[in-house]
């Protein structure tokens, strides 16, 4: 399908914008920095994630992200980082990528996103080495029946404004259906609540 004017010319600089708040940083903050050695990175996008990860501690990444048109706004975040990067342009659920090949996978913001995320899940299962870990902050369906109906009535009007996003995912099922096990923290983070309950952690095959 042919993209519109607002997709190609404005919508990334708006979830550029959104990813890059003070909470959302937070967040970022509490899970990147741990990754290691071969990183995959799902989503670059405009490389928000790119300050957060410690030189010391990170061989490669390579970051895969279907919207090419976003990644020359990661250009210079990181070519101040000092980081080898490589980017590909594609979607996660067929990864172009052997067995049991990255040490870390990196996934914030992403999920819900993702066409079919259990596939993605499952690739990112697939590709890391055992013992390999999964990083994740995601927002998706809040436990108050209250907040979770209005995620549901706006989702229809939402999505096309963001670029696909689904308000409502059940991250820990998500993660539970790729097979994954998760050390997982949730809660509601500074933000409108219908885009402010968070899951984050870390995940093992």
């Amino acid at each position: 399908m042919k993209e519109n004017w607002y997709d190609r010319h404005i919508l990334p600089y708006l979830i550029d914008l959104a990813c890059g708040i003070g909470p959302v940083a937070r967040q970022r903050e509490k899970v990147v920095p741990q990754a290691r050695g071969r990183v995959l990175e799902i989503g670059l996008g405009t490389g928000r994630n790119i300050p957060y990860y410690d030189p010391r501690r990170v061989s490669q990444i390579v970051g895969v992200d279907p919207a090419l048109r976003m990644h020359h706004l990661a250009d210079r975040r990181i070519a101040r980082s000092g980081l080898n990067v490589e980017l590909i342009g594609l979607s996660a659920e067929k990864l172009p990528a052997a067995d049991a090949s990255f040490d870390t996978v990196v996934c914030t913001y992403t999920l819900c996103t993702i066409p079919d995320p259990v596939a993605a899940l499952a690739e990112m299962k697939r590709v890391l080495v055992p013992g390999g870990r999964l990083l994740f902050s995601e927002h998706g369906a809040a436990p108050d029946a209250n907040v979770a109906r209005w995620q549901a009535r706006i989702q229809p009007i939402w999505k096309p404004l963001a670029g696909g996003c689904h308000l409502d995912r059940d991250i820990p099922t998500l993660l539970k259906e790729a097979g994954f096990r998760t050390q997982m923290q949730s809660g509601y983070i500074p933000g409108p609540r219908l885009l402010s309950y968070h899951y984050w952690g870390q995940a093992e095959a």
